[in-house]
């Protein structure tokens, strides 16, 4: 029998965003998830906004199933598509973040 490591990764929840996942819209919270080999940014990500609703329904664009406009997703401090897209596979140590896009004009 195969035994399957588990690793762990960061995700943080940053500013207004965090009124999604229980917070008051400020500051920051954190969140280590556990994660097997082969697991992908996209889904660590649809698995934890399926446990918070809002979240779910503010990150991802509900036509496109991919994300939406108004959060922006970071790995390792840099912005998706810079260096990890969403299908990327996620190594030990990676830190995800969500933090809200500003607009205005």
């Amino acid at each position: 029998m195969t035994q399957v490591e588990t690793q762990h990764t960061t995700v943080e929840v940053v500013g207004w965003v965090t009124r999604f996942v229980g917070g008051d819209g400020s500051g920051r919270r954190e969140y280590t998830e556990a994660f097997v080999h082969g697991v992908t940014v996209r889904q660590l990500l649809r698995r934890v906004s399926a446990r918070y609703p809002e979240l779910d329904e503010a990150l991802w664009d509900a036509t496109r199933k991919e994300l939406g406009e108004h959060i922006e997703v970071l790995v390792n401090d840099a912005v998706l598509d810079i260096s990890h897209t969403l299908d990327s596979e996620l190594k030990p140590g990676d830190r995800i973040t969500l933090i809200g896009q500003f607009m205005g004009g």
